[in-house]
């Protein structure tokens, strides 16, 4: 059986760093925001080119900490409009009602699932605040485009980067040069997941959030814990949503093999593009900046292909079955229409890609969609 995600086989090269890791945090007996913390910070800010990056408990926390941050600095007032993507998983909309703000759905394009920068404009209002995007499965959003229209409607820009771990592009994002940019530093402020199965993957849940604002940085940070920045005294009514020291340490470990484990993804990705041929299957786009966390092709009848695969020895999965407006916890948005959105979640199917994949296993995934 070919596994969509391996993650023993991932995680099994760094068994003996893990446990070095392990042992290092049992002997200094330091279990909360302590030393591994604060360098997972610095290396993972330094690898977004922003000067700040901090820690927290899941990336659903790192994106309602920014809105909450950017709340406590006037910058936006509950109830303010935040535009969205139609097409995303539900923790980017449930981040917005968490902090008590208004998500707004707008349609994505078709070829790449992403947002589609010419369908903001007419759903701006006045009570439109800011712009969050998502780098959906790995492939950045359009952020040139998106971040001229946000400087001319003085709006916010957020960055969903739950899935586009070391993700970047040529783009002159808050400078007047071209220079290449990470995911993570094309925006106001970036919201990333160390979920097990993201291309940087804890062993647990984790997150973070990356930004070059300094008084967004230090009210997160107090946000984060409690929003107390010295102990026992609180300036804001915070959560608790802190970086384990354990997983922080794991992920000192893994981040160095990150550009090497996404080039790995970039391989079978360009084979899946270049040697899939069947015209009952619809390829992904790909563009230099993607990172292929997931690597989803379409077709009209999801069910029998999957069933075709699972029966030849092939794991798949469905990112996502039912778009947001149609989630049951959303009621009053299942009258709505979205249908390319609906067309997406219709069709979408994952095919396995990771870092551990062998050649002959990629070979009989190619094999097997062209004999379909």
């Amino acid at each position: 059986m070919i596994k969509f995600l391996d993650l023993q086989k991932i995680n099994a090269v760094y068994q003996e760093q893990f446990q070095e890791k392990l042992n290092l945090v049992l002997d200094k007996g330091w279990f909360i925001l302590g030393d591994e913390v604060q360098t997972f910070e610095t290396n993972f800010a330094n690898y977004c080119s922003t000067k700040h990056c901090i820690g927290v408990g899941n990336g659903l926390d790192a994106l309602v900490l920014i809105f909450k941050g950017y709340i406590q600095l006037g910058k936006l007032q509950k109830g303010d409009e935040i535009l969205v993507p139609a097409n995303t998983y539900i923790a980017t909309i449930l981040s917005i009602i968490q902090a008590d703000l208004v998500p707004v759905l707008v349609e994505p394009r078709l070829e790449t699932y992403n947002i589609n920068p010419d369908l903001i404009s007419a759903k701006i209002t006045p009570k439109t605040k800011a712009i969050l995007v998502v780098h959906l499965y790995g492939q950045l959003a359009e952020m040139e485009a998106i971040n001229n229209l946000a400087d001319q409607h003085d709006l916010l820009v957020v960055e969903d980067a739950a899935q586009a771990h070391g993700a970047s592009t040529q783009c002159s994002v808050f400078s007047a040069q071209f220079a290449e940019r990470q995911a993570g530093s094309l925006s106001h402020a970036a919201a990333f997941s160390f979920y097990p199965g993201k291309n940087l993957g804890a062993l647990g849940d984790a997150g973070a959030v990356t930004t070059n604002d300094d008084a967004l940085a230090k009210v997160i940070h107090s946000l984060r814990n409690y929003g107390s920045e010295k102990k026992y005294q609180n300036e804001y009514i915070g959560i608790n949503s802190r970086l384990d020291e354990l997983q922080a340490a794991f992920l000192n470990v893994k981040l160095p093999h990150l550009d090497a484990d996404n080039d790995k993804r970039r391989e079978i990705a360009n084979r899946y593009l270049s040697e899939i041929n069947n015209d009952k299957i619809v390829l992904p786009t790909s563009e230099q900046s993607h990172v292929f966390h997931l690597f989803v092709i379409r077709t009209e009848n999801r069910e029998a292909l999957q069933e075709y695969l699972l029966q030849n020895g092939i794991e798949t999965m469905i990112h996502y079955p039912i778009p947001p407006h149609k989630q049951k916890a959303f009621a009053e948005w299942n009258s709505h229409s979205f249908p390319i959105t609906e067309k997406i979640h219709k069709e979408v199917l994952s095919l396995p890609i990771s870092p551990v994949m062998t050649i002959d296993e990629v070979d009989f995934v190619i094999a097997t969609l062209n004999k379909y």
